[in-house]
């Protein structure tokens, strides 16, 4: 039981520090100039050979562009919801704990897309709208998969009914997978720019998931403790 516990955060780390490793690959390992702009590309052979298969597609590049304002929605919720709760209880600290965990890994999130805008590790085979830009990680499968399986984590926590969860998880799950394999196939990301948002956005979402449980145990273990007490002075 133990073991199932911490295996979350174990998870988080271990893929977090697979992203780190594989960021420093990309960049060093069999580079060369690839691409449209002919910028240098780690893992060139492979990356070409990707490329090559699936082409350019620029109607699902759109199409998947368009659906990245879905997890954005979803973020926008929860972030209402936060805002609900400060307002009407009037306090930051009794704002439910997973939905200010929930901003946080938001924020980890939009931190991961600055920092490889900022410093890119390489740019797109393509060049949008005449211009090069960043593409890695991924920035829509990391919006995706960094946001929508928190909402099938809030849903197995709020919603009571079992079909609701059941639903909500089918339809995040194929929307999330369709959106991250039509991204991979539009040719606009090497398809080491998708890995690479995999291994973020997982260990982001793992640790978050980690640090719920953590504060789920802590909650329980409060109001076991606060009705043993109310027991004592009853006696």
């Amino acid at each position: 039981m133990k073991r199932n516990k911490k295996s979350p955060l174990l998870r988080g780390i271990l893929l977090l520090s697979l992203f780190g490793v594989w960021t420093v690959l990309v960049k060093t390992v069999a580079a060369g100039l690839a691409g449209e702009a002919s910028t240098e590309v780690g893992f060139v052979t492979w990356n070409r050979w990707f490329h090559r298969i699936t082409g350019v597609h620029w109607g699902l590049y759109h199409l998947t562009d368009w659906l990245g304002l879905v997890p954005m929605a979803v973020g926008l919720g929860f972030g209402c919801l936060g805002l609900w709760q400060l307002v009407t209880r009037k306090s930051l600290f009794r704002v439910d704990g997973d939905i200010l965990l929930l901003g946080l890994s938001y924020l980890a999130v939009a931190a991961g897309y600055l920092i490889f805008e900022m410093f890119p590790v390489n740019y797109r085979p393509v060049l949008i709208e005449g211009r090069l830009e960043a593409s890695y990680p991924s920035s829509t499968t990391l919006l995706v998969l960094g946001i929508m399986p928190t909402l099938v984590f809030q849903g197995n926590r709020r919603l009571k009914s079992p079909r609701g969860r059941t639903i909500l998880k089918i339809l995040v799950w194929a929307f999330s997978l369709f959106t991250v394999v039509g991204r991979a196939l539009s040719g606009v990301h090497w398809v080491t720019d998708i890995l690479g948002a995999l291994f973020l956005s997982g260990g982001i979402y793992r640790i978050y998931e980690a640090l719920c449980q953590k504060i789920g145990r802590l909650e329980t273990w409060n109001s076991t403790k606060n009705c043993s007490n109310s027991e004592k002075t009853g006696d």
